[in-house]
């Protein structure tokens, strides 16, 4: 356990103190060991907005081919889902790595759709390893207001 100096007298100490900034990890010094599929599971950043006719999915997917992804949709439950793998290097075995922080396998993404998304006309396109998914809405008619003439 990492301590961090108290406020009382810049001590270390292990005994509980309500006033230190001692924080306790309790995943400190523990190595999960996950496989790399989760890995790159976890590094598929999507934003998604919503604009007055569209939903936009922007997702960073540096180095993919539009051939390496895959986006789905499940018209009856309205799920949109982005897919890939990002495939190891070739290596050779005269190679000497000094860092590996690339990651590499499958991602999966699912985002449940709300009702104005027209889920048959959904468009993607890829450009500089960003993938911009656009779903356009269905239109919201404002109601009309008629007035109501008052007798007497």
């Amino acid at each position: 356990m990492s301590l961090v100096p108290s406020i009382f007298g810049g001590r270390r100490t292990n005994v509980f103190d309500p006033f230190s900034l001692d924080l306790w990890d309790p995943f400190e010094g523990l190595i999960l060991a996950a496989p790399q599929e989760t890995a790159a599971f976890a590094q598929a950043r999507i934003d998604w907005k919503e604009t007055p006719k569209a939903h936009v999915f922007k997702a960073d997917l540096p180095g993919l081919k539009k051939e390496e992804v895959k986006v789905e949709v499940e018209e009856g439950e309205r799920v949109l889902q982005i897919s890939g793998e990002r495939s190891l290097e070739k290596e050779d075995k005269n190679d000497k790595w000094h860092r590996v922080e690339r990651s590499s396998g499958k991602f999966l993404r699912r985002f449940r759709l709300p009702e104005n998304a027209k889920v048959d006309q959904v468009k993607a396109c890829m450009e500089d390893g960003v993938l911009t998914v656009t779903i356009p809405k269905e239109e919201v008619k404002k109601p009309e207001v008629k007035s109501i003439a008052i007798s007497g």
